[in-house]
């Protein structure tokens, strides 16, 4: 600049500066936020035809819809007017380097009641139908729960024309029984009860209606959201058109109905094609002894009749007819997901995996109560969030390696247990269940491509039929009984992630242990810094929060 003079320095600054400007604004724009404020309380209401006291979110069960787009901030802030801490978990947002909004007792001190905390998420590359849900104690029993969507950037395009409209159906067993109810029978060391039916948003029977037009096709966003259940779903007389698992679009494949299990979501396409005239909606249960079912209508907006006779019956029992309907489930390799690059560009089955991590469940009596184990560990919650004692250094909250990699056949035992994994490991991960009831397993913070499952015991031949192809890419799996059900995961999200069962009793009595992915980089492009409002609770209480001043 000391070679320009006059006329020529002010032009030659004046470029310069707003140069500056462009680059300021380029590098520091951001993407859109959207805000929530969500009250809970409890409500009674009546979803199986019984008065019972529910939790509500600014007054609705289900709570208010998420509806977002990929790399969206969120911000909501939850006010708790429970008599009970509270927390809400977001099932399936992998919470992108930052685990701290995870919403689980690992990561996040409880918000107590009449207090408030506000939980900044971003949809990092994400797409999908997912849920939220209460992740304490049994309150998932209770209600809390919500749908989350996530839709795609408008430059990305999505492999099938858009729906008339987009409807979110949330099915799962109920319980009539007050949750402080069936949490206590928990603490006493019994199982629960058999449920007393299964619930659509929130209503029973015939309770809930979905308005179509004739002709036109439509997207039904489906979750299980009860607590020990697998369900099938079905529309009366007309064929489901599969196209997204989790945020993975998949092979466009015609189904007559869907095994949908404990914490799994999935997109359908209803083309509503039949004569006119109300149709079943249907939900019933899974390998259970008693099958229970549930109905909502399909309604068509030119109708010439209601509903009448029985509801259209589905498949109960049969695990093989589960199992392959689970095998034709396979990734669209030309699709786009949250990004323009098709979903094959990534060569899962090509990529050399670093660990082996066999799971195995298993239920045992311990001090003479009933518990649920993985390993032979049954995880008992320490005094302070995992991530909190982690980051604050707090010595005897956990230890690393309080987990086994593989079964031991020993007996099982009680332990706050923690994985540690390498951060940009590729891990091979086997859900091994040799019990006689089909399971659910989640991880927080991932999606996992599914790569075999099959009867019988897990053995390194077993790798001869994984499909390294297409198969589908999600975040939970379930594993068929004395069956087991093998994932490759990229372990590239720094955190303390929970794996758990989805089953909530087990969950609940020790199903679950956490996986520490750490980065000794300790930089903001692996990991964000603790959250300037993060509770504190236990053992951290009066620790200082370097951020909470900014």
């Amino acid at each position: 600049m000391g070679d320009c003079k006059g006329d020529r320095l002010r032009a030659c600054c004046f470029i310069i500066i707003l140069v500056m400007l462009l680059v300021c604004c380029c590098t520091n724009g951001e993407d859109p936020y959207r805000f929530y404020t969500w009250n809970v309380t409890y409500g009674d209401i009546y979803p199986l035809g019984v008065k019972q006291q529910v939790i509500l979110i600014n007054g609705q069960f289900p709570g208010p819809q998420i509806e977002t787009v990929t790399n969206e901030n969120l911000i909501i802030n939850v006010f708790n007017s429970l008599d009970q801490p509270f927390l809400i978990s977001w099932n399936g947002v992998q919470q992108r380097r930052n685990s701290w909004q995870d919403g689980v007792y690992g990561t996040n001190c409880p918000i107590p009641p009449g207090g408030n905390f506000t939980y900044t998420l971003q949809v990092k590359d994400q797409i999908g139908s997912y849920f939220y849900f209460p992740s304490l104690a049994l309150h998932k029993a209770a209600g809390g729960y919500g749908g989350f969507r996530i839709l795609s950037r408008s430059v990305v395009p999505v492999p099938f024309p858009p729906p008339a409209a987009d409807y979110t159906i949330l099915a799962g067993d109920w319980y009539n029984k007050n949750h402080n109810y069936l949490k206590a029978i928990l603490d006493s060391g019994h199982d629960l009860p058999f449920p007393d039916g299964l619930i659509i948003n929130g209503r029973g029977a015939n309770g809930y209606t979905f308005t179509v037009d004739q002709g036109k096709t439509y997207r039904f966003r489906i979750s299980n959201v009860g607590i020990t259940t697998s369900i099938n779903f079905r529309i009366q007389g007309h064929k489901l058109l599969l196209v997204e698992v989790e945020g993975t679009h998949t092979l466009q494949n015609t189904y007559d109905s869907l095994d949908i299990h404990l914490g799994q979501s999935l997109s359908v396409l209803v083309t509503a094609d039949q004569p006119a005239r109300d149709y079943y909606i249907v939900a019933s249960t899974r390998f259970t002894s008693q099958v229970l079912a549930t109905t909502a209508i399909l309604h068509y907006s030119n109708s010439a009749a209601a509903v009448s006779g029985p509801p259209p019956g589905g498949p109960t029992s049969q695990i093989d007819w589960s199992l392959e309907q689970a095998r034709s489930i396979r990734l669209n390799l030309t699709a786009s997901a949250a990004r323009p690059n098709p979903q094959g560009s990534y060569h899962y089955g090509l990529v050399k995996t670093t660990r082996t991590i066999r799971l195995a469940s298993s239920a045992a009596v311990i001090n003479g109560k009933q518990r649920y184990a993985v390993n032979g560990v049954s995880f008992i919650p320490a005094d302070t969030p995992l991530k909190l004692a982690d980051y604050f250094k707090i010595s005897g909250v956990f230890s690393l390696g309080s987990i086994p990699d593989a079964p031991t056949g020993g007996g099982a035992y009680l332990k706050t247990s923690v994985m540690a994994a390498d951060y940009r490991g590729y891990v091979e991960i086997v859900f091994e269940n040799p019990e006689d009831t089909v399971q659910s397993w989640h991880i927080d913070g991932y999606s996992f491509f599914v790569v075999g499952m099959d009867g019988g015991q897990w053995t390194p031949a077993s790798r001869l039929g994984y499909n390294l192809r297409d198969t589908i890419a999600r975040c939970t799996v379930q594993v068929y009984p004395k069956s087991w059900s093998a994932v490759y995961i990229a372990l590239d999200n720094v955190g303390m992630w929970n794996v758990r069962s989805e089953n909530w009793v087990r969950q609940y009595l020790g199903q679950q242990f956490y996986l520490r992915i750490f980065s000794a980089a300790n930089s903001w492009r692996d990991e964000y810094p603790i959250p300037r409002n993060a509770l504190v609770c236990g053992q951290a209480l009066g620790r200082r929060n370097p951020n909470e001043n900014f």
